[in-house]
């Protein structure tokens, strides 16, 4: 991502102090909340400032545009997801463990967020913006660079570019799969899951064959 886009999206100051600490949190627990009840495009960020109880400066302070307070809240759930994924993969010692591995993070992606507002409208928020579009992009080669990781301790010999190609494309389609499950009824989101974790365990970690010249 460049400078320009990281200036437009990024925090205008990292705060120090304690007291600027809590004031960042108190902005970002609020646009939560606000997301939560009416989606990004209609938040305002006067309606922030007045809900997080902090003069509107403040708020322009640290986030240059409400681009910037998406990326802030999207870093988090970008964050607890990959440290979940590197711990559910710690100790897995055959390809059909981590298959399971795999398998497991789809079910505890959807249950943790399926009914997560906040998690649900920041996604959104991403899909309207070029910048933060971007950020679901790194997120999904982040996820890939744990399964290929797995894949080159486990399996060195699988380990070339096609299989780099699969784990990337497969971590991005994942994230996608869960989102789509978590706005459809409860029973079609099951059996979207169950599908996709069947073509995973088909396809993920198979041999890869040669192209005929």
């Amino acid at each position: 991502m460049g400078a320009e886009s990281m200036d437009r999206i990024g925090l205008r100051r990292k705060p120090k102090q304690e007291r600027s600490i809590q004031r960042l949190d108190l902005i970002l627990t609020a646009a939560a909340k606000l997301i939560a009840e009416k989606g990004v495009s209609a938040m305002r960020m006067t309606e922030l400032a007045a809900a997080a109880k902090v003069p509107i400066g403040s708020v322009y302070q640290y986030f240059p545009e409400k681009a910037a307070i998406v990326k802030a809240l999207f870093d988090q759930h970008a964050s607890a997801i990959h440290a979940k994924m590197a711990a559910m993969f710690t100790g897995v010692q055959s390809l059909d463990q981590a298959l399971d591995v795999v398998c497991a993070t789809i079910d505890w992606y959807y249950d943790s967020y399926h009914n997560d507002p906040v998690y649900l409208g920041v996604w959104m928020g991403t899909e309207t913006d070029q910048d933060l579009l971007q950020l679901n992009i790194e997120h999904s080669g982040r996820v890939a660079g744990i399964f290929h990781d797995a894949v080159r301790r486990l399996a060195p010999d699988l380990c070339d570019d096609e299989m780099y190609a699969r784990t990337y494309l497969f971590s991005h389609l994942i994230g996608a799969v869960i989102r789509l499950a978590a706005v459809s009824e409860e029973a079609l989101a099951r059996r979207m899951l169950d599908e996709w974790k069947r073509v995973i365990r088909a396809s993920l970690f198979t041999t890869t064959v040669s192209r005929a010249a």
